[in-house]
This record gives C-alpha cells, structure tokens and sequence, in this order.
C-alpha cells in the first residue's frame, strides 16, 4: 500500500502564491509517476501536473508557467508551486502516485487519472479576487 498524504493548502489573493506537498511512500518504488489534480465544486475532477522517475513533467495549458511541479525523493515528497494564483484555480487539491501499470509522461501530456493507483484525501486552495 502507498501512502499519500497532502499539505500546505490555505486562502490567497489573487496573484498570490502558495507551496503543495505530498509526502508518500511511492518513492521507495524504483519506478514511479505522481500527479497532481484538482477538483472544484461542480466540476470533475482534472490534471494539474504530472513528474515521472525520468523526470519528465506535464502541465495542464491553464497552469503552465504559474505552477511548477517537482520531486525530493530523499524526503518522500512531492510539490507544487503555485504562482500568480487565480480565483479559478480555487479546488481541492489531490495527489495521486501510480507503482505499476503506465508510468510515464509521455508526449508532454497528462496520464489520465485512471492511471493512479492511490490518492491523498486533498488539500483546500481558495484565491479570492
């Protein structure tokens, strides 16, 4: 079983920042793909971002450039850096990891989310105008 557990969710202004962590156990597996989704209320659930054990990284079009994701697996744990926040990037936040089955980012596009295996419980992001 992987463990995944978010933090560092909380209300911004507009144009603001915050920092996402997701601390999991995927990183003891040799091969691996985390992710980032969100969902707002009303809406389903999508891709933020995506890193693989090559490091290759996908972005969703809305969030490139503003948002940066990246990995520490001596610490267990993945980001997002989120820059010049924008009221519609008000969701929950997930993280998800994957340990078998398809796990790289290909093509610069976003595996879909049926391609994780374990999910965190989210973490909240509120930008207000």
């Amino acid at each position: 079983q992987v463990q995944v557990m978010e933090s560092g969710g909380g209300s911004v202004e507009s144009g603001g920042s915050l920092r996402l962590s997701c601390a999991t156990s995927a990183y003891t597996y040799s091969a691996y793909l985390m992710g980032w989704f969100r969902q707002a209320p009303g809406k389903e659930r999508e891709g933020v971002a995506a890193i693989d054990s090559d490091g290759n990284i996908s972005y969703e079009d809305s969030v490139l450039g503003r948002f940066t994701i990246s990995q520490d697996p001596a610490k267990n744990t993945l980001y997002l850096q989120m820059n010049s926040l924008k009221p519609e990037d008000t969701a929950m936040y997930y993280c998800a990891a994957a340990v078998t089955g398809p796990m790289k980012v290909r093509g610069g596009l976003l595996p879909p989310s049926a391609t994780y295996g374990f999910w965190g419980q989210g973490t909240q992001v509120t930008v207000s105008s």
